[in-house]
């Protein structure tokens, strides 16, 4: 979690009443190569909970992670974790069509390079972030609770708007 960086963060925010989908590039280094850097690139969404579920079956659901993943948010909620609504009302993230690549170059050149696409690509959902090789899934829900705690306010005005608070 410490060494996760949100290098480009995306204009959008998590929708309050809906889905949301971020085209990511995740930059990491290989514990055994010097002067490569490995990009992952793929979808990670962040979705409502379609119903409210009791309890005892509260808690948040990923789809395309490895149980590492899972031990994350059950990390956070046993330390406390200031994520309360999280698990209580059951968040469901989840990753797909996850490509890689290798680069043989400088992990700032390799950073800089794929900020620079992020910027002029248009897309409005794209982050690049860059993070642990070994650990890379954690580092991706690292970003997305970033993008909720982001997205808050918003979300907070809306429910507001609607009258829902």
């Amino acid at each position: 979690m410490q060494h996760t960086k949100v290098l480009y963060v995306p204009d959008r925010r998590i929708d309050s009443f809906g889905d949301t989908r971020f085209n990511f590039r995740l930059i990491t280094e290989p514990m055994d190569e010097v002067g490569v850097c490995r990009i992952r690139s793929g979808w990670v969404e962040a979705n409502r909970p379609r119903i409210l579920r009791p309890a005892d079956l509260r808690g948040v659901e990923t789809e395309g992670f490895s149980q590492e993943a899972l031990r994350f948010f059950e990390w956070m909620e046993n330390h406390g974790a200031r994520l309360q609504a999280l698990f209580k009302y059951g968040f469901r993230f989840s990753r797909s069509e996850v490509t890689e690549e290798l680069v043989h170059d400088a992990p700032a050149e390799v950073q800089d390079r794929v900020v620079q696409e992020a910027l002029h690509s248009g897309d409005s959902f794209r982050a690049v972030i860059s993070g642990v090789d070994d650990a890379w899934e954690v580092s991706l829900l690292c970003f997305m609770l970033e993008m909720i705690q982001k997205s808050h306010e918003i979300n907070i005005f809306d429910f507001r708007r609607r009258g829902l608070l």
